[in-house]
């Protein structure tokens, strides 16, 4: 019996409509997650919101845990993107602190919030959901560590590395209680955090190593 093989144009259109129905079941996920919770939100749940079987969800993947684990590899991808073209610009200071106003709407933004919160909940509990965050943090944590290294050698520091590990912790922990202060305070004005954070973050690249 004859097989004919794809064309190139037959394989791309193939691996768009993969593409599109594995976000669609990110995206169902993500919202069965934050009403649910992880241990509340079925596989069931989660085909119902998708509009397909629960074969065509483990058709993509295994399990909740790797369904949170591309939901938190996306996330990482969007901040390795960042980082890139922020060392890419003339002034990357500049830049980094322009970038960070739009970092604070999207933590300040509830659904993801709850979304993230939930994840970070469940890695406290699931020793496979902690790997997966702690292993995304890390990986976080290198790429902020040298783009703020680029930005301290630009303006004389010689810096130690603990001395920019401890700046990435300050600054992670700006952004990350974000989350948590839009859940406990939705009055927020975005727009005057943003603008203090901005200058925390000018003022925690001045100090000294």
């Amino acid at each position: 019996m004859q097989t004919t093989e794809q064309t190139p144009q037959q394989h791309e259109h193939e691996a768009s409509r993969a593409a599109a129905r594995r976000q669609q079941i990110l995206n169902a996920a993500a919202q069965c997650f934050r009403e649910h919770g992880f241990h509340g939100a079925s596989i069931a749940q989660i085909s119902k919101t998708a509009g397909m079987s629960p074969g065509h969800i483990y058709h993509y993947f295994e399990n909740k845990e790797a369904i949170i684990a591309a939901i938190v590899a996306q996330d990482l991808e969007g901040l390795l993107t960042l980082t890139a073209e922020l060392r890419a610009a003339c002034n990357v200071r500049a830049a980094l602190i322009e970038r960070a106003a739009e970092g604070v709407f999207d933590q300040l933004d509830p659904v993801s919030a709850a979304l993230k919160l939930e994840i970070v909940a469940e890695a406290a509990r699931n020793p496979r959901v902690a790997q997966i965050v702690r292993e995304a943090d890390a990986a976080c944590r290198r790429e902020l560590a040298t783009t703020i290294g680029v930005i301290r050698r630009a303006t004389g520091h010689d810096d130690p590395p603990k001395a920019i590990e401890d700046m990435v912790e300050v600054l992670a922990s700006l952004f990350e209680g974000l989350l948590l202060r839009t859940i406990r305070n939705p009055a927020l004005d975005h727009e005057r955090v943003a603008r203090r954070i901005q200058i925390a973050i000018n003022d925690l690249l001045d100090q000294p190593g």
